[in-house]
Formats: structure tokens, C-alpha cells, sequence
């Protein structure tokens, strides 16, 4: 919240019951009455015009395949918080390759739900991606394998994670790699997608 009102926006206590209510046909008409330029984005980032945003990171990720020396790949790996991403995503293949996420929170939290209503508003078929809980717990729960984990794979590949998405998706990854889940020479591309301010809770302990 501090780094929010960092960066200049202004910030309304909701409370629970308020919170709970975001997702209700008329939850942003009174904020439209108190502020008329008002653009309201969903948690997440949700719904068709979000996941519109990141069907583009295929195009994206497609032309840098060669300087890897890949012409094709297998699928992708990416965190899930709404699902907003991977449903972009999802739409971008339209099937042509399987889109994995891994659940930053609990399968009752919705995040399937999201997906497959997104899907079909754009007209979609079901299917394309499986989504696996990697939670470890609920959300922004941190145990020492975790923790580890970060730790170990910033000191050996130089690359920052964080604990409540992007570290527990390429856990989750290793530990279904190590499972045999997917055959020697797979090429799945994983996603990182961000939220760093999220490690120094981490960093603090370490």
C-alpha cells in the first residue's frame, strides 16, 4: 500500500463486506458518481479487455524463439492469481499449444471460473490449459521449501522470484518436471510475470 501511495494514488478502506462486494453489477457506480473519468480496471486486471492485453505475448515471445535456436516450443508455465494472463494466453493458441498455470491460491478461490467465463465471452471452446494448485497452503503462504527454493535458484541462475507467484510456479514446475510429467527435451516457456515488491518480506529474513 505504501509503494501505492508512492506513486501518487489515492487510496479508499473498503473493508471486508466492501471488498466482498467488488465483484456485485453495481459496485462501481458510486465511485463513477464521485469521480466521472473514472476507468474501472478488475482485480487482476480481470475479464476479456485484460486477458485481450496479454494474447499479445505470444506474438512477443514467437519472435524470440531463434536467438534460443528454437523454431517451435511445447507449452507454457505461468503463475495464476485471476487467471487473467493465462486466459490471454489460451485465446492467443486457440489449442495450438497447452497453457499451464500454477495456482497462486486455493482451487476454491475461482480462478477456473474466471477463466472459463472469459473463454467463452470471447466465443472460445473449453479447453487448452490445465490449471494445478500451487498454493502450498493459501495464498502468500511461505514454508522453508519455498523459501529455499528462491534462494537457491537466484544464487544459481541470477534470477529474482518472488514467494506468492512466480516462485511457487517454477517450484511447481521443477517438482512436476521431477515427477516426469513432461518428456526429456520439452520446451516449455515460462513466464515470469513480476510482482517483486512481494520478495522483500523475504529478503528481510534472510
Amino acid at each position: 500500500m505504501l509503494d501505492l501511495q508512492a506513486f501518487g494514488m489515492r487510496l479508499h478502506w473498503l473493508g471486508y463486506g466492501g471488498y466482498r462486494a467488488r465483484h456485485e453489477a453495481g459496485f462501481w457506480t458510486p465511485w463513477q458518481a464521485r469521480y466521472p473519468e473514472l476507468y474501472p480496471v478488475p482485480e487482476g486486471g480481470g475479464g476479456l479487455a485484460g486477458a485481450a492485453g496479454c494474447m499479445t505475448l505470444r506474438d512477443q515471445v514467437r519472435r524470440q524463439l531463434p536467438s534460443l535456436g528454437w523454431s517451435d516450443y511445447h507449452g507454457w508455465w505461468l503463475a495464476a492469481g485471476t487467471g487473467t494472463t493465462l486466459a490471454g494466453l489460451v485465446l492467443a493458441e486457440a489449442g495450438a499449444h497447452p497453457v499451464y498455470g500454477a495456482l497462486a491460491v486455493p482451487e476454491d478461490h475461482g480462478v477456473a471460473q474466471q477463466v472459463e467465463g472469459i473463454l467463452q465471452e470471447a466465443g472460445q471452446g473449453r479447453g487448452g490449459y490445465q490449471l494445478l494448485d500451487s498454493s502450498r497452503g493459501g495464498f502468500a503462504k511461505v514454508d522453508e521449501v519455498l523459501s529455499g527454493f528462491i534462494r537457491l535458484t537466484e544464487q544459481q541462475c541470477a534470477l529474482p522470484l518472488e514467494p506468492l507467484y512466480t516462485g511457487k510456479a517454477l517450484l511447481a514446475l521443477q517438482e512436476q518436471v521431477q515427477a516426469g510429467r513432461f518428456s526429456p527435451g520439452c520446451r516449455l516457456i515460462f513466464v515470469h510475470t513480476g510482482g517483486l515488491q512481494g520478495r522483500r518480506g523475504l529478503l528481510a529474513q534472510a
